[in-house]
């Protein structure tokens, strides 16, 4: 990082940015089994192992009577043809309804109706693909899915494993979280300015809180290489996009806003799309950086972006 800063870095390292480390799903609508089709690739299906090849290699059964030859097929291998022709054949759609009956099961994963004033269509995202969710969507919203028509076998239900989903602004959902957070902490009094605490003139120590292996930490570091030479620096990695992410930055304010050790906290990341920002858009970082001892720059994405961490911190 240059032999004019005094860079340590503070506690361990995370995952490299954005990095997502979640198990597949497991469960269903009864924390049990699937209420999609299974969630294995087209190849797993054709696994040796597979119930899908069992059924499918065995094929419909001839059966004589009298001159006359019949194939008889078993309702597994019926659905399971079934369930080929939709996955094979049709690709990933994207489809516009309303929400009905939305459930986040204890799994994680979520069950839906999409409908329109004369069909409907029930839906399950998996648990990796729902955690993205700035919010779950409200009874009646309007909304388009990006999904794989398939079927359930086991209980012959057609349905739609959806992968994406907004609401037909595009960016409405993560909007109206946004606005959500935003309304309740400034109830609370933690946007008002009077509650801005302003940063000391000649610093000795600055802490950062980014992805160690982010651009971010290195324009930063450039910055302060040209302007303060003198100064300490201390990192606390933390992964600043994807599942989990808000947190570990939470806590890594928390641990070196805390530690005695720093006199001002720079907490941010580089610039994306306001669905990469949203770690710094949400409830554990933004009252991590309103409670820290020592004043808190937010130095998220580019000059347009605005997320809750710069309406919280002391200085954007």
């Amino acid at each position: 990082m240059g032999k004019d800063l005094n860079l340590d870095l503070f506690g361990p390292g995370p995952d490299p940015e954005g990095a997502e480390n979640s198990p597949p799903p497991v469960s269903s609508d009864d924390d049990s089994e699937p209420v999609g089709g299974r969630r294995h690739s087209r190849e797993a299906r054709g696994s040796a192992d597979s119930p899908v090849a069992t059924e499918r290699g065995s094929g419909p059964e001839a059966e004589e009577n009298g001159t006359e030859t019949r194939e008889v097929w078993t309702v597994s291998q019926v659905n399971s043809a079934v369930r080929a022709l939709l996955e094979e054949h049709l690709p990933p759609l994207w489809i516009a309804g309303e929400v009905a009956n939305w459930k986040r099961a204890g799994s994680g994963h979520c069950y839906f109706t999409l409908k329109d004033e004369s069909a409907q269509l029930r839906c399950v995202m998996w648990r990796g693909d729902a955690a993205r969710l700035p919010m779950d969507p409200e009874e009646g919203m309007k909304i388009r899915v990006l999904g794989q028509l398939t079927l359930y076998e086991s209980r012959g239900e057609f349905q739609l494993v959806a992968k994406r989903l907004e609401d037909e602004g595009g960016e409405g959902l993560w909007r109206l979280a946004f606005e959500r957070l935003r309304t309740r902490l400034d109830e609370e009094g933690l946007l008002a300015p009077e509650r801005k605490r302003p940063l000391p003139r000649f610093p000795q120590t600055v802490g950062i809180v980014t992805s160690p292996t982010g651009a971010a930490l290195h324009d930063i570091l450039t910055v302060l290489r040209r302007r303060a030479p003198w100064l300490r620096v201390l990192v606390a990695g933390a992964r600043v996009q994807g599942e989990g992410a808000s947190q570990e930055i939470a806590d890594a304010v928390v641990r070196l806003g805390g530690s005695g050790r720093v006199d001002v906290l720079i907490v941010g990341r580089g610039g994306g799309s306001i669905e990469d920002l949203w770690a710094f858009n949400e409830e554990p970082v933004s009252r991590a950086i309103a409670a820290c001892p020592v004043p808190v720059v937010s130095a998220v994405g580019h000059e347009v972006d605005v997320t809750i961490s710069d309406l919280v911190a002391d200085v954007r």
